[in-house]
């Protein structure tokens, strides 16, 4: 692996620093330091713009065979790419390289709410969908704004009727919501972690996943346990250009192997508030194809594509 070892490594995250790809490439830099998979060390690029579009057409148009650059994606950026708004590619034009964790959504209130369950906030949802406003850090059309048409659609509230507050991110949510200006906020499990570790005053109703999540959420259940079914998984990735070599590739490939097998990369996922969700490879394609595909006809459900 040694000898293939790209000369200046790089991660690019398509935004500004400090948010979730920003976590994304320093899990890479981490991991692949730690497991020393990669020798030389790995420095990250911004390039903020259209929530990842600008880095993966300047991946696609100007470094398509830079086997030294990976760019980060998440969950987020597949529902763009299945909604069109990535231009004229999809997710056919890039190498999808490696996934290396997941967060789960989860529906949040005040830790005085009179919602105690998630139960409780559906039966006032549907009673009077007026009353009851959804806060998140997206737009129309975007991961959280889905999870809230998701939950809407989930208490039989037709989703067109439901009061959507979109803010800049989840701190702005979070800061409303504790104001009183929404009533519950959609969010991720990894953020409410951090929030109810600072001392935030809120209550997790429910995380969006199939099964319950170890840690500070072990006791929260799961939106199926209350009888409704939302889930709603959010992965963390990289891909690289599209013609790349497959030497360049699989060099990668083995890497991100080889750092996810060791102990200091399970640590580093988990102080990152990430669950394992490791994919390299063919497997990560299949999966991908798979998930925009079911973006594709989510986002059409919601009438987001024509």
């Amino acid at each position: 692996m040694a000898q293939a070892e790209p000369r200046r490594p790089e991660c690019i995250a398509p935004a500004q620093p400090g948010g979730g790809f920003d976590l994304t490439c320093r899990l890479a830099q981490t991991g692949m330091r730690e497991s020393k998979a990669l020798e030389k060390p790995m420095r990250i690029v911004y390039m903020p713009g259209g929530i990842g579009a600008v880095a993966y057409n300047s991946i696609i148009t100007q470094r398509p065979a830079d086997g030294s650059a990976i760019a980060a994606f998440s969950s987020g950026s597949l529902l763009n790419l299945a909604q069109g708004k990535f231009g004229k590619y999809s997710a056919d034009d890039v190498r999808w390289l490696a996934t290396v964790g997941a967060d789960y959504g989860v529906a949040v209130v005040r830790a005085d709410s009179p919602y105690q369950d998630l139960k409780g906030l559906m039966a006032a949802f549907k009673e009077d969908p007026s009353q009851v406003v959804l806060g998140a850090g997206g737009s129309i059309g975007s991961q959280d704004w889905m999870k809230a048409a998701l939950t809407a659609r989930a208490a039989g509230v037709d989703y067109k009727k439901m009061r959507f507050v979109a803010f800049e991110g989840g701190g702005e949510a979070v800061t409303a919501l504790r104001g009183g200006h929404v009533q519950a906020f959609m969010g991720d499990a990894a953020e409410a972690v951090t929030m109810l570790e600072g001392g935030a005053p809120i209550r997790v109703l429910a995380v969006f996943h199939s099964e319950r999540l170890p840690g500070k959420l072990a006791d929260v259940p799961t939106a199926a346990e209350q009888g409704f079914n939302i889930e709603w998984p959010i992965i963390r990735g990289f891909y690289v250009g599209p013609k790349v070599s497959d030497a360049d590739y699989r060099w990668w490939q083995q890497a991100f192997d080889k750092a996810m097998a060791t102990p200091e990369f399970r640590k580093a996922q988990a102080q990152l508030g990430l669950m394992p969700f490791n994919k390299t490879g063919p497997e990560l394609d299949h999966y991908i194809k798979a998930r925009t595909r079911h973006y594709t006809e989510l986002a059409t459900s919601f009438d987001l594509v024509k």
